[in-house]
């Protein structure tokens, strides 16, 4: 299996907007677009908008990630690579909620501590 973390846990190389980037597949865009509109309440997901290599890689970044994710600038702004650098990660307001409708990113998360 493929791995490639990114801050929040994600594994972005089962991500379906990286597979649809890497592939340039527009039937994947709009269908996780359709889904993620959905999933995150955020009607604004378009297709278009479905472009990342991850979050930690070289390349484009889905628009959330790269302008208004507090995961990521969190993470940054502290100097680690992931939240598994923190201490605070089981009592985190930022990243819990993200936990709770992605289960697997905590557990992707203990693989790097």
């Amino acid at each position: 299996m493929s791995i490639l973390i990114s801050c929040c846990g994600i594994n972005c190389a089962q991500c379906d907007a990286r597979k649809a980037t890497l592939a340039n597949d527009d039937e994947l865009r709009k269908k996780v677009a359709a889904e993620w509109s959905v999933m995150y309440q955020s009607p604004s997901i378009t297709a278009e908008s479905i472009n990342c290599t991850g979050c930690r890689t070289e390349g484009v970044k889905f628009a959330h990630c790269l302008t208004t994710c507090d995961i990521r600038r969190c993470v940054h702004s502290k100097g680690f690579q992931t939240c598994a650098d923190c201490e605070e990660i089981d009592r985190c307001e930022i990243v819990g909620p993200l936990f709770q409708v992605v289960p697997d990113a905590r557990n992707n998360l203990r693989l790097l501590e």
